[in-house]
């Protein structure tokens, strides 16, 4: 993946450590066409993580991450209700902001995890006039492909597999509840059948390989956890397609993702890259 492949070695300490692969990952990003930011020149010891709190209702399936409402939690999670609430705790190791520190969560994740998130972060500044489900699942699938090009791994290609099973069972889901809401299924029967999705998924995700850099199953087994993922699942096959027909380089599958149109609907922009696909494919 890729043209460069920068190695890294190791020193002791989680700073050393994480330092190191963060410099190999931003000449990895300029080798590839990803503008440098100021995200993660310095580490900052007062922030452990971002700790955050998504929920929604247990037959509310929103369609992305803007849908579920929000509270600020700690390092011991959320104070929700969970018999009330489908809640989704999260503690993120870093956001997007042009001037990110490094948390304790980022260097002391594994190498593979520090090599994901830094591109992705530092990409999303390129993209931010782009739909927000189609620029995470493109930042995700430029963290992937720019961050092997320090630690040579294949989660690019296993997240589309990731991807496929959460855009699956995200529509069996969001078809169960629209029965509800058209009064052709009742609640009792709509939570069964809930229940036994969430288990069939988690069933499915079982079965994959198990990648470096990401979980590998829906990030919350509830409504909360799946609205989260969908957001960076439901365009993923496509960018996944613009960087096959791309012959899986870097560069190529950045600047087509850069050169997309700007503030423009979904349909739109997915067009753009079902027209750039098909014209490198002829």
């Amino acid at each position: 993946m890729g043209s460069l492949l920068v190695r890294v070695s190791y020193a002791d300490g989680d700073e050393a450590r994480s330092e190191q692969v963060i410099q190999s990952v931003k000449i990895a990003e300029q080798a590839a066409g990803v503008k440098p930011t100021g995200n993660f020149s310095s580490a900052d010891e007062r922030v452990t993580a971002y700790y955050r709190c998504y929920f929604t209702g247990k037959l509310e399936l929103p369609e992305s991450y803007d849908g579920l409402k929000l509270r600020q939690g700690s390092k011991n999670g959320c104070s929700l209700d969970p018999e009330k609430y489908d809640v989704f705790f999260y503690p993120i190791e870093a956001v997007a902001s042009g001037h990110s520190p490094v948390t304790e969560a980022l260097a002391t994740a594994a190498p593979e995890r520090i090599a994901t998130v830094v591109p992705h972060e530092d990409f999303h500044s390129q993209i931010e006039a782009l739909p927000d489900r189609i620029a995470e699942a493109a930042a995700t699938l430029v963290g992937f492909v720019v961050g092997a090009a320090a630690i040579e791994n294949n989660d690019a290609e296993l997240f589309l597999k990731k991807a496929n099973l959460i855009n699956l069972y995200y529509e069996k889901l969001r078809k169960t509840y629209a029965a509800v809401r058209q009064h052709q299924l009742s609640k009792r029967i709509a939570l069964q059948q809930k229940q036994s999705l969430f288990a069939a998924l988690q069933t499915a995700c079982a079965t994959t390989q198990e990648p470096r850099s990401f979980g590998k199953c829906v990030s919350a087994p509830n409504n909360a956890g799946l609205a989260f993922d969908y957001t960076y699942t439901k365009f993923y096959p496509l960018l996944y397609r613009v960087f096959s027909a791309c012959k899986q380089d870097a560069k190529c599958t950045v600047g087509a993702i850069v050169n997309a149109p700007k503030k423009r609907s979904e349909a739109a922009v997915e067009s753009y890259f079902e027209e750039f696909i098909d014209s490198r494919t002829l």
